[in-house]
């Protein structure tokens, strides 16, 4: 009798099961990071070329730049500006109410978002990947997952706690198809019908309305003359909203009723009950007295009912985490789906590479559900209402009832912060520190780190402050020492510099081997000079790690860039003042020289100490 083969078994670091922006965004960053094993699968048989997600936020696009992918992404997408609104005209059709900047948000790097089609933004990551030696294997789905019960082996470091079985769909020999997998740590990435979510019986809550969208995607023959900006229409006829894509494209949006489409016996929407024709045809009355048909072939098409969810946890035993559409999903309208998938697993990735090091406590991942899943209730509570809105019948002389331009024009305002990603406020936590706020009062402690211009004091070269904190799992360090030309602040200066070079500073204490901070830590010295003036080999060494950071708060020669940082931070320029930036861009701590100490409590609530 002949003995089933074993089918054949590896460990890796970290599985990540969906290949999609947020299964993506994952695997690029722990590649990156260099040293993790790193397992990326998905069961469709090719990447996605048309259709599906289509924009990017302001502070996405921060978070590409970070990993050195958004330039590539800027140049491929259309950049839209400006937001058009369309009401009810008193002859029956629709007229222009009101054009504003699409993004209102003072301090964007971006001030435009991004429409492109989710290939693209794929496409970034996999050649990005493919420089770390990691490509997707598909088409591969699981079967089964366990997690070992045994404490110890959750709770240690070397051990493997997971064990996935994975079936290879392409297979041609029973032996091919099976393989087992042992990991660390799994990621979920799998979308809204999430495998691995149902794997744990973690429950989506949450409602589904009754809003039903048909989305088409075409180069248009219209003599709609807001056809490249970003339109939102309120008829008689219902809604659409209009999205400019990359090259000749654009979307529409447009609100359908729901007995056309859903079907009745399954309570869901029937793609077999509606076509690109029919979606137009809605689009041309609510258009009117516009025309809008294709003129060629409408290259995709779909239509959805909006469901607004929040997973009940985002991870099991902190081995098991999900992200994107597996833990929350709501309207395409406001264009946070992909948007939101891609900054979990920017949250996560990493978490998990300084667990993964033995650099940070395992504590520090129970952080991704704090921070996360609190973003997604509160994305899940304004979609709700940005829903309502911009669903609804719109008001007229006739229907007092209906949705003021006022009322859904001041909604958007309100929620620019959100809409844009600028306004993510993680709350606090073991990396999130609020105590020192009010000594740098514009730098919102669990905010993103604000864009600004400096000049580099070796060269006058303009930098964006941005450029220097790539996400490569470093803790960036700004260190803003003010005046120099104050006796008194050099004398401080020097003090802080042989505190910090000694043993028992934290530059040292979590340095790997001891020695070298350079890969925990980044430290960048911010400093109120001149540039025709200003000898930067003045700034103690323990500053100045390399020429190139030391920043003056200056502008530099054409006098159009840079200047005026202190002031805009809220940072006194008399005193000397640390901030703290996560590796993913967001600030965990500000605070004043003088309570040093609270920086080393800061990092011994959550680094492990090398010595």
């Amino acid at each position: 009798m002949t003995m089933p083969l074993q089918p054949p078994t590896s460990f890796v670091d970290v599985l990540i099961v969906g290949a999609g922006p947020a299964g993506l965004m994952c695997g690029n960053a722990l590649a990156a990071a260099g040293g993790i094993e790193v397992k990326i699968i998905d069961q469709r048989p090719s990447k996605i070329s048309v259709g599906h997600a289509d924009g990017l936020q302001p502070r996405t696009i921060e978070v590409l730049q970070s990993y050195g992918l958004a330039e590539r992404l800027l140049h491929e997408g259309n950049q839209m500006y400006m937001s058009a609104y369309y009401n009810p005209s008193h002859n029956g059709g629709i007229e222009l109410t009101t054009r504003v900047p699409d993004v209102n948000i003072p301090n964007s790097r971006f001030p435009f978002k991004l429409a492109l089609h989710q290939g693209a933004i794929e496409d970034a990551f996999l050649d990005s990947m493919s420089q770390y030696n990691l490509k997707v294997d598909r088409p591969v789905k699981p079967l089964a997952i366990e997690l070992s019960r045994d404490q110890e082996q959750l709770h240690s470091l070397s051990s493997y706690p997971v064990k996935v079985t994975l079936a290879r769909l392409d297979a041609t020999t029973d032996e091919d198809e099976l393989e087992v997998i042992h990991a660390k740590y799994v990621v979920g990435a799998d979308g809204a019908h999430s495998w691995v979510r149902k794997a744990f019986g973690i429950t989506m809550d949450g409602d589904q309305t009754n809003y039903v969208w048909g989305v088409v995607d075409m180069v248009p023959d219209t003599n709609f003359p807001d056809i490249r900006n970003k339109a939102a229409i309120h008829s008689m006829n219902g809604s659409l909203m209009i999205i400019p894509r990359e090259g000749e494209k654009v979307r529409l949006y447009v609100q359908l009723s729901e007995e056309d489409i859903v079907d009745p016996t399954t309570g869901r929407v029937s793609k077999s009950k509606s076509s690109p024709e029919t979606i137009l045809e809605v689009a041309r009355k609510t258009l009117h007295p516009f025309h809008i048909s294709p003129l060629s072939d409408v290259e995709w098409w779909t239509i959805y009912m909006i469901g607004q969810r929040v997973a009940s946890r985002f991870s099991v035993e902190d081995r098991i985490f999900i992200a994107g559409d597996a833990c929350h999903t709501h309207s395409p309208k406001a264009g946070q789906g992909m948007n939101a998938s891609m900054n979990d697993t920017h949250n996560l990735a990493w978490k998990i590479a300084q667990v993964l090091r033995g650099w940070a406590n395992p504590s520090i991942l129970k952080t991704y559900e704090s921070e996360r899943r609190k973003y997604a209730q509160d994305l899940i509570d304004f979609d709700k209402r940005y829903a309502a809105l911009f669903s609804g019948k719109p008001r007229t002389s006739a229907d007092q009832d209906g949705i003021s331009h006022e009322e859904f024009f001041k909604a958007y305002e309100t929620a620019g912060g959100f809409t844009s990603g600028m306004g993510i406020h993680y709350g606090p936590s073991i990396i999130v520190n609020t105590k020192h706020q009010s000594c740098a009062e514009n730098l919102v402690v669990g905010q993103r780190m604000l864009p600004q211009v400096f000049v580099r004091a070796a060269d006058a070269r303009p930098v964006e402050i941005h450029d220097l904190l790539p996400a490569d799992t470093r803790f960036k360090i700004l260190i803003f020492l003010g005046f120099m030309e104050e006796e008194s602040q050099v004398v401080e200066i020097n003090a802080l510099a042989e505190q910090l070079s000694s043993p028992a500073g934290f530059l040292r204490i979590y340095s790997t081997g001891g020695q070298n901070s350079a890969s925990m830590f980044d430290l960048i010295t911010i400093v109120v000079g001149n540039k025709d003036n200003f000898n930067y080999l003045n700034v103690p060494l323990v500053f100045r790690p390399h020429w190139s950071k030391v920043l003056l708060d200056d502008t530099d020669v054409t006098g159009r860039k840079g200047g005026g940082g202190y002031k805009r931070f809220g940072i006194s320029s008399e005193s000397i003042t640390f901030v703290v930036v996560r590796p993913d861009g967001y600030i965990g701590m500000v605070t004043p020289a003088a309570a040093l100490g609270d920086v080393h409590e800061y990092f011994a609530s959550f680094l492990l100490s090398c010595h």
